[in-house]
Parts: structure tokens; C-alpha cells; sequence
């Protein structure tokens, strides 16, 4: 009972943390509203997902429609392509986890685990296809970060496809998205934007532990 509620404890602190995060970079670096907003609505969106929450769509659907705005404007398709992706899996995300609420535990979901040699050959996959996108980026548009857009963009559809089929392995591909991210919008020179990545590589690293403490089926 002392530990679940010193579960809860964390999990809010840490949900409040990132907020601040947020708001403080906002206002040392400036920048524009929407980013904050935007930023605001991630950092709920991957914290209720850390807590297997089924919330976590509902602010989720929220910051995919201002980050894809965000996007348009800094010319970064990719990312534009893989928010819109977001936006439909979400949908069927919802139906997903509402089959696998636990209601014996705090009505979190319940999670799945990959075969290492599966987790691997997708990395793989990854890694050739973000070059070949990145290539067709660099060659074919304006996008100031190419490679970097693309690989975010490929891991980041099948880190999505896991989430939603709630395997655990999904956060290893996620932080290499977000260390990613934050790279690229370092380059880009949108400090609230690279805040929330950097929250959400934190968040990664909780959620990955937070999952494994969830109950685990084959189904």
C-alpha cells in the first residue's frame, strides 16, 4: 500500500516537473506561445503513457494537431508526415487499450514483451530505411535536417505501432527518437521544443521501468 502510493507520489511530481520544465525554458528562452502549449500537452500525453494510463490519448490527440502546425512552419515534413500518422493509430490505439485495462490494478493496461531477435531485426530495418528517406529528404526537398528527420520519422512509426500493442520494447525505440529530436531541434532553434524531448528521453527511461512493474500476458 506505502509503495503504490509512493508510486503515485512519483508519478505526479514527475508529470509537474516537466510542466515546469516547459514554462521556465519558455520564459528564459522565449519563443512562442503555441510551442509551450505544445510542449505542455507532450509532456502529459508520454507521462500518462509511462503510468499506462489510457488518458494518455487524450491529450495526445491535443499535441499532435499544434506540433504538426509547429512543423509545417519550420518546413520539417517528416515530422509533419509521422504527426498525421499519430493521429489515426491513436484511434486505434484507444480501442487497443481499452481491451487491456486492468481494473485490478489502478485500471492501467496490461503490458507484452518482444523476442530480442525481433527487437533487433526491427532496429535494423530502421536504420537502412532512415538513410534511404534521409537521401530522398536531402534530394528532393528543403528540409533542413534530413537524416535526422527521416530516422525520428521511421522508428518513431514503429516505436508507435508497439505503444499501442502495449510492448514494453517500445521504449527503446523512443528514446533513440527523442535523442534524436533533441538534436534536431537544437539545430532548428526551438528551445521549448528541445526541452520536451529532452523530458521525453526522462521519460523513457521511467516508463521502461514503470512498464515492467505492470502486469506482463502473451496475448
Amino acid at each position: 500500500m506505502w509503495s503504490e502510493r509512493r508510486n503515485k507520489v512519483f508519478e505526479w511530481a514527475f508529470l509537474a516537473t516537466g510542466l515546469l520544465i516547459q514554462i521556465v525554458t519558455f520564459g528564459i528562452a522565449g519563443g512562442e506561445w503555441l510551442s509551450l502549449v505544445s510542449g505542455c500537452l507532450g509532456v502529459c500525453s508520454v507521462c500518462l503513457c509511462a503510468q499506462g494510463r489510457i488518458s494518455t490519448f487524450v491529450f495526445g490527440f491535443a499535441q499532435v494537431l499544434t506540433y504538426t502546425y509547429i512543423c509545417l512552419r519550420a518546413h520539417l515534413y517528416g515530422e509533419v508526415a509521422i504527426n498525421v500518422y499519430y493521429f489515426f493509430t491513436m484511434i486505434y490505439g484507444v480501442y487497443i487499450w481499452r481491451r487491456r485495462v486492468n481494473q485490478q490494478n489502478d485500471n492501467r493496461i496490461t503490458t507484452r514483451t518482444l523476442p530480442v531477435y525481433v527487437l533487433l531485426c526491427i532496429a535494423a530495418g530502421v536504420v537502412v530505411l532512415g538513410g534511404v528517406t534521409g537521401w530522398l529528404l536531402a534530394t528532393y526537398t528543403d528540409d533542413p535536417t534530413p537524416y535526422l528527420d527521416a530516422f525520428t520519422t521511421l522508428a518513431a512509426v514503429v516505436a508507435q505501432l508497439l505503444m499501442i500493442q502495449a510492448y514494453r520494447e517500445q521504449w527503446y525505440l523512443w528514446m533513440a527518437v527523442d535523442v534524436t529530436s533533441t538534436l534536431m531541434w537544437i539545430y532548428v532553434g526551438d528551445y521549448c521544443m528541445t526541452a520536451q524531448y529532452v523530458f521525453w528521453c526522462c521519460n523513457c527511461l521511467y516508463g521502461y521501468f514503470r512498464w515492467r512493474s505492470l502486469g506482463i500476458s502473451k496475448v
